[in-house]
């Protein structure tokens, strides 16, 4: 699938994140999807899981700027979650989404595993599922995402870290 006319877009594997970028992806990625499990997390927490080997985190630059990341974890030899995906809000619209994902399995499936999994719920953009499906993947179960915004302490403490 070719990249749309006129974007210029790089993939960049991101070993070794620094915290601060990696909450701003999510953060980018993540607000108008109720993301903020990894927000809550200490930089200890956080940087254990990052800096886990099994952790991989790629992130998407459109014309020069961060546009979006995926992280896939690799669970064990046979079984590779793609554990988050997704586009900042300016990326989104320019008809990248698709290929960005098809980029995305692209790399999971290059290390050959038995099964590739992911998760979404009706918090995610209402297409997620039909796109997944698109791609390969099957629904196995069903649920509902809960919604527990950040309050204003946690809203201060995230600025505060940067």
């Amino acid at each position: 699938m070719p990249v749309p006319v006129n974007i210029q877009t790089a993939i960049m594997r991101a070993p070794g994140i620094p915290l601060p970028f990696y909450r701003y992806l999510y953060r980018q990625v993540g607000a108008r999807w109720q993301w903020v499990d990894r927000l809550r997390m200490s930089d200890e927490q956080l940087a254990e899981m990052l800096n886990d080997k099994r952790n991989n985190i790629s992130v998407l630059y459109v014309n020069g700027a961060p546009a979006g990341f995926y992280e896939y974890f690799c669970e064990d030899e046979e079984t590779i979650e793609l554990s988050h995906f997704g586009l900042i809000e300016h990326a989104l619209g320019l008809g990248i989404g698709k290929w960005f994902l098809l980029q995305a399995l692209y790399a999971i499936w290059a290390l050959d595993p038995k099964r590739v999994t992911t998760t979404t719920n009706n918090l995610d953009h209402p297409r997620a599922l039909q796109l997944y499906q698109m791609y390969g993947f099957s629904p196995v179960s069903t649920g509902t995402g809960i919604v527990r915004p950040l309050s204003d302490k946690e809203l201060l403490e995230i600025a505060r870290k940067g």
